[in-house]
């Protein structure tokens, strides 16, 4: 899929958004994708998991043994990721504020895992996620996700493919443009405001 296609499909979901938002990572921005409208049609998300998939490089696409994800943001993709791929897919989530596997799910030690996020901006979910991973003995060979809006500044520590490089500002909330502040803010993704 091109850029324009990716961006086509989260149009017409009504998944890109205009406005003032506070991002998972505290981040203020004037842009925000909403992964969960984009993946609420099975069709849309298989499409956008099966290009995701095309896009990690074979030698590492034969070597994944299963897909994890974080709560709540990864869980779709990451499943939809594991169909792609043909390997099983599981999630990780922050009861207490630290991710860890629940709900009976292990890893096999040394299992060799694709770590699959629905967008990065600042990668501290998705590093938090790769150490619960290795804490339950599995080997994350890659990271992935729909969306990478860090600017390529998220340093993973694993190679990272992302479908879709978008570029969109992301303030502090003691830097905000003039224009960004006079905007009320609102809160999309998962995680309630503090």
């Amino acid at each position: 899929m091109t850029k324009d296609e990716i961006l086509a499909e989260f149009r017409a979901a009504e998944a890109l958004l205009e406005g003032h938002f506070i991002l998972s990572s505290g981040l203020h921005s004037p842009r925000y994708l909403q992964c969960a409208r984009v993946l609420m049609d099975p069709k849309r998300a298989a499409r956008l998991a099966e290009a995701l998939a095309a896009k990690i490089p074979g030698e590492i696409r034969g070597a994944i043994g299963i897909v994890v994800s974080p709560a709540m943001g990864g869980v779709v993709i990451g499943h939809e990721m594991g169909r792609a791929l043909g390997v099983e897919a599981l999630f990780v989530e922050r009861p207490g504020g630290t991710f860890e596997l629940r709900r009976g799910f292990r890893l096999e030690p040394g299992q060799r895992v694709l770590l699959v996020e629905d967008v990065v901006t600042t990668g501290l979910s998705s590093r938090e996620a790769i150490a619960a991973v290795e804490a339950a003995g599995g080997e994350v060979i890659a990271a992935a996700a729909l969306v990478d809006r860090s600017a390529g500044g998220a340093d993973l520590g694993v190679p990272f493919f992302p479908l879709l490089r978008l570029d969109v500002p992301a303030y502090a909330a003691d830097a905000l443009p003039a224009g960004l502040a006079a905007t009320p803010a609102e809160k999309p993704g998962s995680r309630k405001a503090a």
